[in-house]
């Protein structure tokens, strides 16, 4: 039974780093190369060599220029994450040899946002795996463990270093529509990987903090801490409760505290990341 569940979740993963791959590739081969576009990360450089050497398939090249990005992952990221990212290169660069029809999109920055869009969310499914598809992913995940740096981050500053690199190569128009692109491509994936897991923190300052907490913790079944304080004017002592929830149930609880008492002071803020055992939001890589 044990050996058919990890078999089952080997499979599951290989088929989301399939599916990322192909979104990515019909970007690629559908909309990015035939107008001439760059990309993000590795792709992008490997599509820059290939636009310099188009005798070099872009596969080949992509595949190479991960092998000293696979060293360092050896070193500091997980085997589980290191392996399916061994197999997710192999996916991506057999994938992208593939014939994929060309999209009929005039408009180039019509055709920077669809290409944009399939990548974003391409990449982000792919990143939803135990693995990724190689490239930037692994130094992505390499510091957003270490620094709690978020993926999108990275690769936006890494693309403009190649944006700069490009202009010696192809006219500038095509950078700006690249960076469109870009832009779009990193929001996509930031969406897909962090998306609804997005955690809100709370803080509630009330004289019927008691009732709120109860409800808190029976409504939505979330811990709340309280903390004493004293205000800054009055000098009267403070109870202050400080939950995390989903992004889901944030309508919820503004429900509550309306009801409990319309004049609760209340802080909504957004999380970087949430480490717990039930409410955390860590991605698992």
């Amino acid at each position: 039974m044990k050996d058919m569940k990890t078999i089952g979740t080997v499979c599951f993963n290989l088929l989301l780093i399939f599916a990322g791959s192909v979104l990515c590739a019909v970007a690629i081969k559908g909309i990015l190369i035939p107008k001439q576009f760059l990309a993000g990360g590795l792709t992008g450089l490997s599509l820059l060599i290939h636009y310099v050497l188009p005798g070099l398939p872009l596969g080949l090249i992509y595949f190479l220029l991960n092998i000293p990005l696979f060293v360092i992952g050896w070193l500091f990221v997980g085997r589980r994450f290191f392996f399916y990212s061994l197999a997710g290169v192999f996916i991506f660069s057999a994938v992208i040899f593939w014939p994929y029809p060309v999209f009929s999109i005039e408009d180039m920055i019509l055709s920077g946002l669809a290409a944009g869009i399939l990548t974003g969310v391409g990449s982000g499914i792919i990143l939803k795996s135990l693995g990724s598809a190689g490239g930037l992913d692994i130094l992505s995940v390499i510091l957003f463990k270490k620094f709690s740096i978020r993926p999108g981050m990275l690769v936006l500053a890494y693309n403009g270093a190649l944006m700069i690199l490009a202009t010696l190569r192809i006219p500038m128009e095509m950078v700006l529509y690249t960076l469109i692109y870009l832009y779009v491509s990193t929001h996509f994936m930031n969406f897909v990987v962090i998306g609804l897991s997005q955690r809100k923190a709370l803080m509630i300052i009330s004289a019927q903090w008691e009732e709120i907490s109860r409800e808190i913790m029976n409504r939505l079944q979330r811990g709340v801490t309280v903390v004493r304080g004293q205000g800054g004017y009055t000098g009267k002592e403070l109870h202050i409760l400080y939950s995390v929830i989903t992004f889901a149930e944030l309508s919820r609880f503004k429900e509550i505290i309306r009801k409990i008492d319309p004049e609760a002071f209340v802080v909504v803020t957004e999380t970087l990341e949430v480490m717990g055992k039930r409410i955390g939001n860590q991605p698992h890589w």
